[in-house]
């Protein structure tokens, strides 16, 4: 991504963060007493809890990553306390305006409006920490979803081909090696003939990936026909040449815009993410141009990370498209808004003779809170209907 365009991209996520963060501040500043120093503490938590993310980010980049750890995590527990508590002003603040067009008084509800704020305050609080503290376990209890699938090309020299996909594993300072550790076991518990991983294997900064070798427990994988990856919008966030470099340190085959013929029966297509060209400013091949070269009766398995355009799948006869990106939208109710904009923002969907599965991912981005989808490891059965 070129200077410019970052420091723009980065100024207004800054301001749209700031404004946000100061919305709720006055809500909660404004219902607490005055006189007992309760507003001057929540002014310097709030100030911390805010700026923690930033702050660790920025640490991180001069490899002050203990530091930056503490930081980063706090930051990222803020992240989802912030989304909630703003729904909650929000929902207040739609309140106040009904009752302020139809008269009705807040004395209704209480003759101590001043108490009334409190509860509303001490509230919101109890149920954010719910709503984070469920979130968290349901993000560190993944599940594996097994799927049976049956295309319309012949396997040759396979009966079943058990097939592993793993989507947005975010590996950084929150996915970090013990987590790493953990998939890798259950991966090879559910002995997979090949690993599928579909893109954002690594977070965004790479340089304390590398240092505490985060990924070194994919190393472990056993999969007799390999462990392959693509690209996705963090590997480019965080520098794609040097993500795939490490990948590949870990015996993972990275396909970027080529594919693969596994053992004379199936090919593996791996596009690279729809973002490089806003990063790298060079396009991906086009999805046609990557089969030209393919024999059309061999059965085909497409590793797209962003499931924008699925026609075009169908369009070219891909048997099988794995995908992740869009978490499902990670926290209710941002779900709704991936719905809207994915054709399918989680689970599995068959469009003319096509299948086609997106993942809501292993890992988290942001906040380490999931509500209320659990991440997932997908176990395919893939066989032919001939």
């Amino acid at each position: 991504m070129k200077a410019k365009a970052f420091i723009i991209f980065f100024s207004v996520v800054l301001i749209i963060y700031s404004l946000i963060n100061l919305y709720i501040y006055r809500h909660g500043f404004y219902a607490l007493p005055e006189g007992l120093y309760l507003q001057t503490y929540y002014t310097i938590i709030f100030l911390f809890l805010a700026g923690s993310y930033i702050i660790g980010r920025v640490l991180e980049r001069f490899h002050l990553f203990t530091i930056a750890k503490v930081f980063i995590i706090i930051g990222s527990f803020w992240l989802a306390a912030m989304a909630y508590f703003f729904f909650m002003v929000l929902i207040i603040d739609i309140l106040r305006v009904i009752f302020f067009i139809f008269k009705i008084s807040p004395s209704l509800f209480s003759e101590d409006y001043g108490a009334l704020k409190l509860m509303l305050l001490m509230g919101a609080i109890f149920i954010n920490f719910i709503l984070i503290f469920t979130g968290h376990l349901i993000a560190l209890n993944p599940k594996v979803n097994v799927l049976n699938l049956k295309i319309n090309k012949p396997l040759k020299n396979i009966d079943t081909l058990n097939i592993v996909a793993v989507s947005d594993i975010h590996i950084g300072t929150l996915i970090a090696k013990r987590r790493v550790a953990r998939l890798a076991k259950r991966i090879n518990n559910l002995k997979p003939d090949i690993v599928l991983f579909a893109g954002d294997v690594i977070d965004e900064v790479l340089t304390h990936v590398v240092y505490y070798n985060m990924g070194e427990p994919l190393k472990t994988i056993n999969a007799e026909l390999g462990v392959y990856a693509i690209t996705g919008n963090h590997e480019y966030i965080g520098g794609a040449e040097e993500a795939v470099a490490y990948l590949q340190t870990l015996n993972i085959k990275v396909l970027r815009d080529e594919h693969v013929k596994i053992k004379d029966s199936f090919y593996i297509i791996g596009r690279e993410d729809r973002d490089k060209q806003r990063f790298s400013g060079t396009k991906r091949k086009d999805l046609a141009s990557l089969l030209k070269e393919l024999d059309p009766e061999l059965p085909t398995i497409l590793l797209d990370h962003q499931p924008f355009h699925l026609h075009e799948a169908a369009d070219n006869s891909i048997n099988l498209q794995l995908s992740g990106h869009t978490h499902h939208g990670q926290l209710y109710p941002f779900n709704l808004i991936t719905k809207k904009i994915f054709e399918v923002s989680c689970g599995y969907k068959l469009i003319s003779d096509t299948h086609f599965y997106v993942s809501n991912g292993y890992g988290t981005w942001g906040p380490p809170v999931r509500l209320f989808k659990r991440p997932e490891i997908v176990n395919i059965k893939l066989s032919s209907s001939l």
